[in-house]
């Protein structure tokens, strides 16, 4: 799993590319507070090598929660920047700080 962040300079905006090691998986999609944790909003593409990837611009000097998921089941990145309690969710979720 990893979190890549790329500032533009001509706008505050950062793009940010997700990924995550899912090599049997067929479907993972990426949800969070940046797309109203809708499922179909922003599915990641598998590459040869069983990880899935997939940029985001998001709004920069923000944080936002987010989760993967992978073949229906939610799961947190390891390497998110902070994890945050969800009462909706009853777990934590993923934090992106950009």
């Amino acid at each position: 799993m990893a979190i890549k962040k790329q500032y533009l300079k001509s706008k505050p905006v950062c793009k940010v590319t997700f990924s995550i090691e899912a090599e049997d998986a067929k479907k993972v999609s990426l949800v969070g507070s940046f797309n109203e944790w809708n499922e179909k909003a922003t599915p990641l593409k598998k590459l040869k090598n069983g990880t899935f990837k997939g940029t985001v611009d998001l709004d920069a000097e923000n944080s936002y929660e987010f989760k993967y998921i992978i073949d229906g089941a939610y799961v947190n990145d390891v390497e998110a920047d902070s994890f945050v309690w969800s009462d909706f969710a009853s777990a934590e979720n993923s934090v992106v700080t950009v």
